[in-house]
């Protein structure tokens, strides 16, 4: 079928590419924290809470116990892929505000229309969203608000992230907010290296091609 694609950014490619920029060493200087980020903590409790809502909706979506337990087993590293993505949000943010960036409720809503019509209907993007990125139906507006500023980010800075140069410039301006915010993990959940983290897969959460995820039926 063939479908509009509305191209990105890929930033996978700049992971393996670019230098360690954002890096950060655990410490036991913030008990029941996840992480710290410019001095506000993501607590245990509030990673746990998302990844709940995450598995909320993984089960609500698979009925069948079996097919459950291998999605639970294919997303093993769903906990520590959260952080990352509740850490590197923040980080993005301050580099976003940092290049003047702003992204309005419009422009999120734009975004998701246009993604709802390319998957068919609103459930059907909430549910390739969740088979394929970890988001809840519930956080899906957020997601969107990342990818965008992403882009904005990437624009302002007149980074073109098909090119080597402009993935260095996008994460030098990741590095800087990363330095400004002091990003401290709890070494429970490893440090914080963009490049060869454990923490992470190849691939970060939340850029991606904006392109209506493939659900299971009909978009081949």
């Amino acid at each position: 079928m063939h479908r509009r694609r509305r191209t990105a950014l890929f930033l996978s490619a700049a992971i393996v590419a670019a230098a360690p920029l954002l890096t950060a060493c655990g410490s036991d200087a913030h008990p029941g924290a996840a992480a710290v980020v410019g001095g506000q903590r993501i607590t245990v409790a509030q990673l746990e809470s998302r990844v709940n809502e995450v598995r909320a909706a993984q089960r609500a979506a698979t009925p069948d116990q079996a097919q459950y337990a291998q999605t639970v087993a294919r997303t093993g590293s769903l906990t520590r892929d959260t952080l990352h993505t509740l850490v590197l949000d923040r980080v993005l943010n301050q580099a976003a505000k940092n290049a003047g960036v702003t992204v309005t409720r419009k422009d999120v809503q734009s975004l998701r229309a246009s993604l709802e019509q390319q998957a068919g209907n609103a459930k059907a993007l909430e549910d390739a969203w969740l088979q394929q990125y970890g988001v809840a139906p519930a956080r899906l507006d957020d997601s969107l608000h990342t990818e965008i500023v992403a882009q904005k980010l990437a624009a302002a800075l007149g980074a073109d992230m098909n090119t080597p140069d402009g993935q260095a410039t996008f994460w030098k301006a990741m590095s800087e907010a990363s330095k400004t915010l002091d990003v401290d993990l709890n070494p429970r959940y490893g440090t914080w290296d963009v490049k060869k983290s454990s923490r992470v897969d190849a691939k970060t959460p939340w850029v991606r091609e904006i392109t209506a995820p493939q659900t299971a039926q009909g978009t081949a």
